[in-house]
C-alpha cells in the first residue's frame, strides 16, 4: 500500500497552500496593524513632548525655575493620562508626573533619554513591572537656544494597542480555521474528481498486470487522461498478441527441446545446472533435486567444468569431446558450448548441447581396427608368398624337393588369402543395404539344412575321426534366406570340427520353444577362455592367432554368423569351458 496517495497529497497540498497563504496574510496584517498604531502613538507622544519642551523653555533657565518644574509637570499631566518625565543634561530626573523625582534613579542610560540628550528623538518600548504592561517611551531634547539643557520624555501604555492587536489576531485565527475547513472540503471534492479516473486506470492496470488482458478502459474526462485510456487499451491488445505469440513460440521451442535427440543443458555463470531437457535427464539420470547443483556434482567431469569456465571467460562458442561411463557403458559426446548474453553483452548463462557420437566413434574405431587387421591379415600371406617366391628365384627352384615344398606353402597362403578376400567381400555385401533389399526371405525349414551341412563337412570330420550327431524334436520353419542360414551352420560346424581333437564329438540340436526356434552346436573341443568370450564375435578377433592361423581361420567367420543371425531378428549366445567344449545357441523367430 502507498503511504501517500494522490488524493491525500492533493488534500494536504491544498490545505498547506491555504494555511501558508492565510498565515502570511495574517502575519502581514498583524505586523502592519501593530506598526501603524505604534507609529500613530509615537507621533502623538512626540507632539506632546515638543509641546511640553516649549512649555518648559523658561523653567530650564536657573535653579529656582527648575525647582518649580515638578509642580508644573504634575499640574500639566492632570489633563491627560500621559506620564511626563523631565531630566537635565546629566540624566537626573527633575520632574515626573507620576513619581517623586527625588526618589527616582538617574535616567542617563535609558535608551530614549540617551538619544534625546544626543540631539535626536528617542523611542523605546519596555515592560513595566509596576503597571504590568508594555510602555511606549518618546523623548525629545530641551533646547536653550542651540544648546541641549535636558530632555522631556512622554510615555503611554500600549494596552489599547495590544487589545486591538489581540482582537484582530483572534479574528484572523477564526477566519483561518474556517478557511482551512472549507479548503479541506474543497480539496476532498477536487481530489475525488481528479483521482477517480486515475484510480480506475490503476485498477485496470493491476488487473492487466495480474493477467486479465481482456480488461478495457472507457474514460470521458476531456483531458490527457482520456487520451491515456485508449493508449493503454492498445498497449494491452498488443501485449496480449505478443504474449500469445511468445507462448506459442515457447511451447514450440519447448516441444522441440524436449523431444530432440540431443541432450541440452543450461548452466548459470557459476557453473550450476539450471535446466535440462528430457534427453539430458534420461541420458545422465538428472533428477529435479539435482537442478541448481554445480556441474561437478551432477557429472563429475573436470573437463566439462573447465570448458564451461572457458566459455564464460572468453565469451566464445567452443566444443569438446567428452568420454564418460553411463550405467557402466562407455559413451562419447561431442559437447557444444555457447554463451548466453544480455543486451548489455553480459554473460549470464552457458548453453551446452551433447551430441551422442558413441555409435559414430565405435564405427570409426571398428573401421580403423578393420583396416589395420585386414592389412595385417593380407600382409602376412603376401610376405610369405613374396619371401618363398624370391627364394625360388634365387635358385631354390633347381631343387625339386625344396621347390615343391615352397610351392605348396605358396599355394596354402594363396588359398588363405582367397578365403580372407571372399569373407571380406561377403561382409561388404551383407553391409550393403542395396544387396540386403534384393535378397528375398522365404519360409525355410531348419532340419534339412542341418543334414545338408553335415553332409558337406563330412569329409572334414572323417579326417579327424569326429562324430557329428543331429538331434531334432521338431522341424521349425522360419522366414529366412536359405543360403544365409546354411552359411551360419557351415561356419559354426566347421569351427567345431577344427577346434575339436580327433575322436571328439559334435552335436547339432534343433527344437521349438514358444514362438522361437532353438538351434545349438555343441562340441568337445579345446574350449574358449572366459576372458575371450565377449570378444569372439568381433571382426578379426582370434583367441590364439598362431593356432587359428594354423587351422586356416581368418577371424571373420563368427562375425559373419552374428551379423546374419541379427539380420534375421535372432540372437546368438556362447558358453565354453577350456578343454571341455563349447556350445553355440542360436534363437530365431518362427515364421
Amino acid at each position: 500500500m502507498l503511504r501517500w496517495g494522490i488524493k491525500l497529497r492533493l488534500i494536504v497540498n491544498y490545505l498547506i497552500l491555504i494555511i501558508v497563504t492565510m498565515s502570511c496574510l495574517s502575519g502581514y496584517l498583524l505586523w502592519y496593524f501593530h506598526r501603524h498604531n505604534i507609529e500613530i502613538l509615537t507621533s502623538s507622544l512626540l507632539t506632546h513632548a515638543r509641546v511640553t519642551e516649549h512649555f518648559l523653555e523658561n523653567y530650564m533657565i536657573g535653579p529656582t525655575e527648575k525647582a518649580n518644574i515638578d509642580n508644573q509637570i504634575k499640574e500639566l499631566a492632570t489633563k491627560d493620562d500621559l506620564r511626563i518625565t523631565v531630566t537635565n543634561i546629566n540624566g537626573d530626573v527633575l520632574a515626573d508626573s507620576w513619581e517623586n523625582p527625588a526618589t527616582m534613579e538617574n535616567h542617563l542610560h535609558r535608551p530614549e533619554i540617551s538619544a534625546a540628550l544626543a540631539g535626536t528623538v528617542g523611542t523605546s518600548i519596555r515592560y513595566s513591572t509596576t503597571l504590568d504592561q508594555n510602555m511606549l517611551y518618546v523623548a525629545n531634547p530641551i533646547l536653550s537656544g542651540s544648546e541641549i539643557v535636558g530632555a522631556v520624555r512622554i510615555s503611554s501604555t500600549l494596552a489599547a494597542v495590544e487589545a486591538g492587536f489581540n482582537q484582530i489576531k483572534s479574528t484572523l485565527l477564526v477566519t483561518m480555521l474556517l478557511t482551512s475547513f472549507l479548503a479541506i472540503l474543497l480539496s476532498i471534492r477536487l481530489a475525488q474528481k481528479y483521482t477517480a479516473p486515475l484510480e480506475e486506470i490503476t485498477r485496470a492496470a493491476q488487473e492487466m498486470a495480474n493477467g486479465n488482458l481482456d480488461r478495457r478502459l472507457h474514460i470521458r474526462t476531456g483531458d490527457e487522461l482520456e487520451l491515456l485510456a485508449p493508449t493503454l487499451n492498445n498497449l494491452t491488445s498488443n501485449l496480449d498478441d505478443k504474449i500469445s505469440e511468445s507462448t506459442a513460440e515457447t511451447k514450440k521451442l519447448d516441444l522441440i527441446l524436449q523431444h530432440m535427440d540431443n541432450a541440452v543443458i543450461l548452466l548459470d555463470r557459476y557453473g550450476r545446472v539450471t535446466t535440462a531437457n528430457k534427453m539430458a535427464r534420461e541420458s545422465f539420470d538428472i533428477s529435479d533435486s539435482m537442478l541448481h547443483q554445480h556441474n561437478m556434482q551432477v557429472f563429475g567431469h573436470s573437463q566439462l567444468d573447465r570448458a564451461v569456465h572457458q566459455t564464460l571467460d572468453q565469451g566464445k562458442n567452443m566444443h569438446i569431446y567428452l568420454k564418460t561411463n553411463i550405467k557402466n557403458t562407455p559413451r562419447v559426446f561431442q559437447v557444444f558450448f555457447a554463451p548466453i548474453t544480455t543486451t548489455e553483452n553480459e554473460i549470464t548463462a552457458v548453453l551446452s548441447v551433447f551430441h551422442d557420437v558413441t555409435a559414430l566413434q565405435d564405427i570409426h574405431d571398428r573401421q580403423a581396427d578393420f583396416v589395420a587387421n585386414a592389412s595385417h591379415e593380407l600382409a602376412t600371406p603376401l610376405t610369405t608368398i613374396k619371401g618363398f617366391t624370391e627364394t625360388l628365384l634365387d635358385g631354390a627352384i633347381e631343387d625339386p624337393q625344396l621347390s615343391t615344398k615352397f610351392l605348396n606353402i605358396i599355394h596354402t597362403e594363396s588359398e588363405r588369402m582367397q578365403r580372407l578376400i571372399h569373407e571380406l567381400l561377403q561382409l561388404a555385401k551383407l553391409n550393403s543395404q542395396e544387396y540386403r533389399q534384393q535378397v528375398t526371405l522365404e519360409a525355410t525349414p531348419l532340419n534339412p539344412l542341418l543334414y545338408t551341412t553335415k553332409e558337406d563337412l563330412s569329409s572334414n570330420a572323417q579326417e579327424k575321426n569326429i562324430t557329428v550327431d543331429i538331434h531334432t524334436t521338431a522341424d521349425p520353419i522360419i522366414m529366412a534366406n536359405p543360403d544365409w542360414l546354411k552359411q551360419i551352420l557351415i561356419n559354426l560346424l566347421d569351427n567345431s570340427i577344427k577346434y575339436t581333437q580327433p575322436f571328439g564329438r559334435v552335436v547339432l540340436t534343433c527344437f521349438q520353444e514358444n514362438d522361437e526356434a532353438i538351434l545349438t552346436i555343441e562340441d568337445t573341443g579345446i574350449g574358449i577362455p572366459a576372458k575371450d568370450l565377449p570378444l569372439i564375435f568381433d571382426r578379426f578377433y582370434r583367441v590364439d592367432r598362431a593356432r587359428s592361423r594354423g587351422a586356416g581361420g581368418t577371424g571373420l567367420g563368427l562375425a559373419i554368423v552374428k551379423f546374419i543371425v541379427e539380420m534375421h531378428g535372432g540372437r546368438i549366445d556362447v558358453k565354453s569351458t577350456v578343454n571341455i567344449g563349447t556350445t553355440f545357441t542360436i534363437t530365431l523367430p518362427l515364421a
